[in-house]
C-alpha cells in the first residue's frame, strides 16, 4: 500500500525543490553525526519546529532502518497501529516500509496491530520523513502510531521492540515524535516542559508518564517517548542529551500562547 502525503503544503512545502531547500537549511554542517539508540523530535510545521528537528537530525548517523513512533491525533484505527508494508510518499519521493522488520515487531508486540487507518491523516510521523530522505536516500521505515494505551501496555511494547532491535545486525534508529506543552504562556510552557524533560534526561519512562499526567502537561507524544525511553534503557542506553528547546513564540514573537519543542538524543 502506498501512503500518500497528507500534510504536504501545510506542515512543509509541497514543491520538491522548496522542501529540499528548507530541510537542508535546518541541517548543520558543523555537527558531527554519531550513532544513537534514538531521539525525540518535534513534529509541528517546519516554520515553527524545523530548526529544533534539524538540530537533532544533524547529530544523528541515520542507519538503514528507522522505527518512527508517533501519537494518534485523530483517534482513528487501532491504538497500536503499525504500517506494515508498502511505502510512504512525500514530495521528495517514496520511502519503503521495512516489511520484514515490521513483521518481526508485530510478532514480538502483541499489543500492536497491522493497521493503515490510524496513519491516513496523521502528521506526526510524516513530518519526520523528509529529514530522513534528505540525510539517507535508501532509508526504510516502520511507522507506528500510538493512542489510548496505558503504562503497562507501553512498557510491554518497549520490551518487544527492544527484543527485536537486539536481534538486528544493525539496529534500527528509534524516533519518538512529540511536541511539548500546547497553548500555554511561554513561561508556563517552559516550566512544565522542564519537568517532563528532566524525566527524559533521567531515562525514566515511568516517571515521564506519571509527571505528564500529574502536572497536566499537554505533551502530545508522551506515549511514543515512554516507549522510546523504555526500549532504549533495555538496549543499554546510558544517557540522554537535550539538543535544543524552543517554542513557537520564538518565531512569532508572541509568548502569550505557545507550543513547546524539545529535541533530545538517547545514547
Amino acid at each position: 500500500m502506498l501512503r500518500q502525503a497528507a500534510v504536504a503544503g501545510q506542515f512543509y512545502p509541497r514543491d520538491r525543490d522548496d522542501l529540499h531547500r528548507q530541510v537542508t537549511s535546518f541541517i548543520s554542517l558543523e555537527a558531527t553525526p554519531q550513532g544513537v539508540f534514538g531521539a525525540m523530535v518535534p513534529h509541528a510545521g517546519y516554520i515553527y519546529s524545523g530548526a529544533v528537528a534539524g538540530a537533532v537530525f544533524s547529530r544523528i548517523e541515520i542507519p538503514a532502518q528507522v522505527v518512527i513512533l508517533g501519537p494518534n491525533h485523530h483517534g482513528l484505527g487501532h491504538a497500536g497501529a503499525v504500517f506494515a508494508a508498502g511505502g510512504w510518499q512525500t514530495p521528495l519521493g517514496t520511502t519503503p516500509v521495512a516489511a520484514s522488520l515490521a513483521a518481526d515487531i508485530l510478532a514480538h508486540c502483541p499489543r500492536l496491530n497491522a493497521d493503515s487507518l490510524a496513519h491516513r491523516h496523521e502528521h506526526s510521523l510524516e513530518v519526520q520523513l523528509p529529514f530522513l530522505q534528505v540525510l539517507r536516500r535508501d532509508v526504510e521505515i516502520v511507522p507506528i502510531c500510538l493512542g489510548h494505551l496505558g503504562l503497562d501496555d507501553l512498557l510491554a511494547i518497549a520490551d518487544g521492540l527492544a527484543a527485536v532491535c537486539a536481534r538486528q545486525s544493525q539496529p534500527p534508529l528509534l524516533l519518538a515524535s512529540s511536541d511539548m506543552s500546547h497553548y500555554e504562556p511561554g513561561a508556563v510552557a517552559r516550566r512544565k516542559d522542564r519537568l517532563a524533560i528532566d524525566r527524559i534526561l533521567a531515562l525514566d519512562p515511568e516517571g515521564l508518564y506519571r509527571t505528564v499526567r500529574r502536572e497536566r502537561i499537554s505533551m502530545c507524544g508522551v506515549l511514543p517517548t515512554v516507549v522510546l525511553l523504555a526500549a532504549g534503557t533495555r538496549l543499554g542506553a546510558g544517557r540522554a542529551e537535550l539538543v535544543r528547546y524552543a517554542n513557537s513564540g520564538d518565531v512569532t514573537g508572541d509568548q502569550s500562547d505557545v507550543v513547546g519543542y524539545a529535541g533530545i538524543t538517547i545514547l
